[in-house]
């Protein structure tokens, strides 16, 4: 015995007939309109007031300081209680510490973004951890500070030195540097990492020979900023590697140096003659302007470089 297939009658759509759209309330749509309309207002003036600022900042620092700035201020260390000659060992001595703490700083904050994201379980004991992350990149600089002072100039007997400083400094741009690298880690996609195993590669390949590479301009960003900060604490140094006054150029890490920032709070609060070295202080933070945008300009070109290789 055969069985007839049974057929389902289909609803019958008459002819001519259109199939309804759902429009939006113009109303509806007007108002969607002016709300984007406004954000998009408020960012723009968000930018424009710190661009102007910018802008203000740097006329006021050139208008004031352009008068000292002179072959002499740049390449003599300074005389007469400071109030003449130049800054040459405060330019060398903030190198010195914008250096070594970037060195210091970012392979350990790549490797601990490195464990953080790409092998460290999720569960609360991570998110502890991100959550001290996050408080420690809020801490005043003055706490990093009194930290190095307590810990690297007198229990591990560093002295004020460059090392001392230099390690203060990494500790303050650490956290900086964990979340910019987790961040540029996260953005990689997965099917890198699935592509790369599915090869056979192993993990540790993968990471070194695939994520890396990709996450490198993100990690290059963190280091920027890291190297701005550095460069500009007056706080961690002042405890730890700056002094008032040394005419001589370091000559090892155990020395002690002179600093940009720490220079201009000297002259500014502690200096023998502040009203005539206004001038001075004017040109000095212009140079330490000067200076972190040029710190700063080679790594965006490396990282740049970097991005259109890719």
């Amino acid at each position: 015995m055969t069985m007839k297939p049974v057929s389902i009658p289909r609803k019958q759509i008459p002819e001519g007939a259109a199939l309804k759209t759902h429009r939006p309330d113009p109303g509806v749509q007007e108002r969607r309109r002016r709300f984007q309309t406004l954000m998009f207002s408020l960012f723009r003036i968000s930018a424009a007031i710190n661009g102007i600022a910018l802008l203000i900042i740097l006329y006021f620092l050139v208008a004031k300081g352009w008068r000292a700035i002179n072959w002499t201020f740049l390449t003599q260390p300074p005389m007469d209680s400071m109030t003449k000659g130049g800054i040459l060992p405060c330019i060398v001595g903030t190198i010195c510490l914008s250096l070594g703490a970037i060195l210091v700083a970012l392979p350990i904050g790549v490797a601990s973004a490195i464990y953080l994201h790409e092998y460290a379980r999720p569960g609360r004991v991570l998110r502890i951890i991100r959550l001290g992350i996050s408080n420690l990149a809020g801490v005043p600089s003055v706490v990093f500070g009194l930290f190095g002072l307590a810990f690297f100039v007198v229990y591990m007997k560093m002295g004020v030195s460059i090392l001392a400083g230099a390690l203060t400094l990494g500790a303050l741009t650490l956290p900086v540097i964990i979340g910019s690298a987790e961040e540029a880690l996260r953005a990689v996609p997965d099917t890198y990492r699935e592509a790369s195993l599915g090869l056979g590669a192993t993990k540790w390949q993968t990471i070194y020979r695939v994520v890396l590479p990709a996450a490198l301009p993100g990690i290059l960003t963190g280091a920027i900023l890291g190297i701005s900060r550095a460069a500009g604490e007056t706080a961690p140094i002042m405890f730890t590697a700056a002094v008032f006054f040394t005419p001589s150029l370091p000559t090892g890490i155990f020395d002690e140096i002179m600093a940009l920032p720490y220079h201009i709070y000297v002259l500014a609060t502690a200096g023998t003659e502040i009203e005539a070295t206004r001038h001075l202080q004017y040109g000095t933070a212009l140079v330490l302007i000067v200076l972190v945008l040029g710190l700063n300009l080679v790594a965006i070109i490396y990282r740049a470089r970097l991005r259109r290789r890719m």
